[in-house]
């Protein structure tokens, strides 16, 4: 058996070893059959949390109240789960009431897809009592059982039906796609950050477009935040060649599609409970790009900017003008690295030496005077050199 299950082995050794039953089950054994990369192993048994923690030495209490013991074994750590069952979901999200049991089918009934609904033993053998493998080879996303049942258990496996069919680029099955649009309502009871995780994966799958489009025609998007009565702005944003772009070029082309920036682009961000470093991340990220659109780099700008921004406003350029634009990121690189000074700690002078020179206290004008300093520098004015600065600096203060 391949890595990363091989080096799993282990675990699920130890609990068969002790009289459980241990397979491999959920986004591991789902990408397996998809032959994509394999991330994070997760483990199901039929050992109770109190018995998992007996038989392993190093463990971390991350969701025992549901079954969930976080097993450590040999630098690598692996969520190894009860069998179980779950009922009663008041709030659309998480179960009121949870029930060990012994038996494999049981757990694997409650699960939300069916390609996600599929096991592998210790020798890679495949269970799937619900067809996921089927369902792969199809490229459709079906739910276990009833898709209003599994949706009213929990509403955010509605965002991420969307979710996988961008990343997958599979179709959703038509029973399933018809929940969907009878469901949408129960997003509202899901937490924005719930949604923004989801969401954010959508973005940047291989086939974005799809999920997309899928959140418009289903009535999801009216759930979302600030995006109600917004599907002529997204249907703009897949108009345009996103398919290279990452998650915050992502959020700041949706911006430009909704026509807004500064303050305004700023609460939208804020009311889908985005860092304040990633908002102000997006925001300079829009502001460079409008200002492209209309101006081609300077000295100045592309110093301002820095080259993470240089680089996504120029794939930003490339995503809405395509062949239009004849140059790529890689050009515009050049000319920053090509730059004088690149930040200002490169700058020859500091605040300490302008107070120093002219005897005055320090204030508003040492940001001011350092700006200036800064522009002349990256024009061409004056060499990057701490007695060429000082001797410009006399000169211009004497005019």
């Amino acid at each position: 058996m391949e890595k990363p299950f091989s080096d799993a082995l282990p675990v699920i050794d130890a609990l068969k070893n002790a009289g459980f039953e241990a397979y491999f089950v959920g986004g591991s054994v789902r990408d397996k059959v998809l032959s994509r990369p394999v991330d994070d192993i997760d483990i199901a048994t039929s050992a109770r949390p109190e018995q998992i923690k007996i038989i392993f030495h190093k463990t971390v209490d991350v969701g025992i109240s549901h079954g969930t013991i976080l097993v450590l074994f040999k630098g690598n750590s692996y969520e190894v789960t009860t069998f179980r069952t779950e009922s009663g979901y008041k709030d659309f999200r998480r179960p009121d009431q949870v029930e060990f049991v012994s038996n494999l089918h049981e757990d694997l009934k409650r699960r939300d897809f069916t390609m996600n609904a599929m096991a592998m033993d210790r020798n890679g053998k495949l269970l799937d009592p619900f067809g996921g493998r089927d369902d792969i080879e199809k490229r459709q996303i079906r739910t276990v059982g009833s898709p209003s049942e599994r949706f009213g258990e929990d509403a955010l496996r509605l965002l991420r039906a969307a979710r996988f069919a961008s990343q997958l680029g599979f179709s959703i099955e038509l029973h399933t796609y018809s929940s969907l649009i009878h469901s949408a309502s129960l997003l509202k009871h899901i937490a924005v950050e719930r949604k923004k995780s989801e969401f954010e994966k959508l973005l940047i799958g291989a086939a974005r477009k799809i999920g997309l489009e899928i959140l418009c025609k289903t009535g999801m998007l009216h759930y979302l935040p600030g995006l109600a009565e917004k599907a002529h702005v997204v249907r703009r944003l897949i108009s345009y060649e996103i398919e290279s772009l990452y998650v915050n070029e992502m959020w700041a082309l949706l911006l430009h599609c909704m026509e807004i920036e500064g303050n305004k682009a700023e609460a939208f961000l804020r009311g889908w409970k985005l860092s304040v470093k990633q908002m102000k991340d997006i925001v300079k990220l829009l502001h460079f790009y409008h200002l492209r659109l209309e101006n081609e780099w300077d000295n100045l700008s592309l110093f301002k900017a820095g080259k993470a921004v240089i680089a996504s406003v120029e794939k930003l350029i490339l995503a809405t003008q395509g062949e239009s634009c004849r140059r790529t990121p890689d050009y515009f690189i050049s000319l920053f690295d090509d730059l004088p000074i690149k930040e200002r700690d490169e700058l020859a002078i500091s605040g300490g030496d302008l107070i120093r020179w002219y005897g005055k206290s320090g204030g508003p004008w040492v940001k001011e005077m350092l700006e200036h300093t800064e522009k002349a520098v990256l024009s061409g004015k004056v060499k990057n050199d701490k007695e060429t600065i000082r001797e410009w600096l006399l000169r211009c203060s004497q005019k």
